[in-house]
């Protein structure tokens, strides 16, 4: 990772930057808040490690500054300033996370990755589609072609599931695990009356189904 410290504390700097090169990471640091909020602007940081009480700029207002410019980078902040309140006002200020001094440096280390994890970790899609099957996962809502289509919850999560392992052979303790959050077969036809269901809502007005079923093996939601 590529971190930035922001610290006036020459000691505290120094022993963070050791620590952070030792454990394989590129780091660099800015003494004041000005010049840590040009670095952090001008420069792709995986994590910024910021003080709140920096010489020209104190911490909160560079973070707050940061994210009014739409800059998403991830933001530890380290200080003395311990009590719940600090903490509550520097996570509402725009910080990812917030540590106390004196703290352990394996669990800043840890900190610091979880915070950026968050950050790589790719967004979930919320609009699916499938051919002419569209979901939106946000309006709880399906269109074919254009025309809505009413489904029941457990019908919405059914074809939740399928078209997001649309092209896939899905078996039916799969859905019982994912869907109905079962761990064993409650020797029901349950999938099959849902699966009916939900078949002659989306495929009813259509001349090229969407939904099969791939016998002996389970269900497939795949292109015309």
């Amino acid at each position: 990772m590529q971190l930035l410290i922001i610290e006036d504390d020459a000691e505290t700097a120094t022993y963070l930057m050791k620590g952070l090169q030792e454990s394989g990471h590129v780091a660099e640091h800015a003494a004041t808040g000005p010049d840590g909020l040009l670095q952090a602007q001008a420069f792709g940081y995986d994590a910024l490690i910021v003080d709140r009480m920096l010489p020209g700029l104190d911490g909160l207002s560079l973070v707050r500054e940061l994210r009014s410019t739409g800059n998403t980078t991830p933001v530890l902040f380290l200080t003395a300033l311990a009590d719940v309140d600090d903490r509550v006002i520097g996570l509402q200020s725009g910080g990812d996370d917030y540590l106390a001094k004196p703290f352990a440096f394996a669990e800043l280390l840890a900190r610091v990755q979880v915070i950026a994890r968050r950050r790589a970790a790719p967004a979930p899609e919320m609009t699916l589609r499938v051919a002419d099957l569209e979901m939106d996962r946000l309006k709880r809502s399906v269109k074919r072609t254009g025309q809505s289509i009413a489904l029941q919850a457990r019908e919405f999560r059914l074809l939740e599931y399928l078209m997001l392992h649309v092209g896939q052979v899905v078996t039916r303790t799969m859905l019982l695990e994912q869907v109905w959050g079962y761990h064993f077969d409650p020797q029901t036809n349950v999938i099959d009356v849902h699966m009916s269901r939900l078949r002659t809502k989306i495929d009813k007005h259509s001349t090229q189904p969407l939904i099969h079923t791939i016998r002996g093996a389970g269900y497939c939601l795949r292109e015309p």
